[in-house]
């Protein structure tokens, strides 16, 4: 079975989990994010899942504090990868912010791993920037691909299948192994 991998990102609000839920209807898919570890903490911190600015700007310091503790996002993120190599799962989204971050995903995964930017442009437009490096930073990559959001959402499922349909068609470049990472 063909196995492919996307990193996906985008500012928040944009539809980046709509997209992901868009493709579970055309594939077996599998959906993580780095931050899942890092809000667990949060929430033990006293975060109460609110999205505000000064939240973000919280969950984005937090997750600094835990690459530089112990690398709890990326070595969550491995986990999760090694659990869909065994898995049914067809297509694998992995959310990651950071452009550092999402390269040395790339690179221990080993595969044509794919990164995809989401945009929304009147959201964009609207809100600026957020005030955090996270979100404030996620055009700071070279993307492989930009899903672009505005139309409605029968239009996004149509693009959505579009746009991966491409990818998921090809053979990878690579096989699917885990490689060494150095902590």
């Amino acid at each position: 079975m063909q196995k492919h991998v996307f990193v996906i990102n985008g500012s928040g609000g944009v539809g980046k989990d709509t997209v992901c839920q868009m493709a579970a209807a055309f594939w077996r898919v599998q959906n993580i994010s780095s931050i899942t570890p890092v809000l667990q903490v949060a929430h033990a911190a006293g975060w109460d899942g609110e999205k505000s600015p000064a939240a973000r700007r919280f969950l984005s310091r937090l997750k600094e504090v835990c690459i530089e503790f112990n690398d709890l996002p990326f070595r969550y993120c491995m986990e999760q990868y090694g659990q869909f190599l065994q898995s049914d799962a067809e297509m694998l989204f992995v959310h990651i912010r950071e452009p550092e971050e999402i390269e040395r995903f790339r690179q221990a995964v080993g595969i044509s791993c794919r990164a995809v930017l989401v945009r929304r442009p009147t959201l964009e437009q609207v809100r600026g920037a957020l005030g955090n490096r996270s979100d404030d930073g996620v055009d700071a990559y070279a993307y492989d691909g930009v899903l672009i959001n505005d139309g409605t959402l029968d239009e996004l499922s149509q693009k959505v299948h579009d746009f991966f349909g491409r990818w998921m068609d090809s053979e990878p470049e690579q096989t699917y192994a885990m490689k060494e990472t150095k902590g």
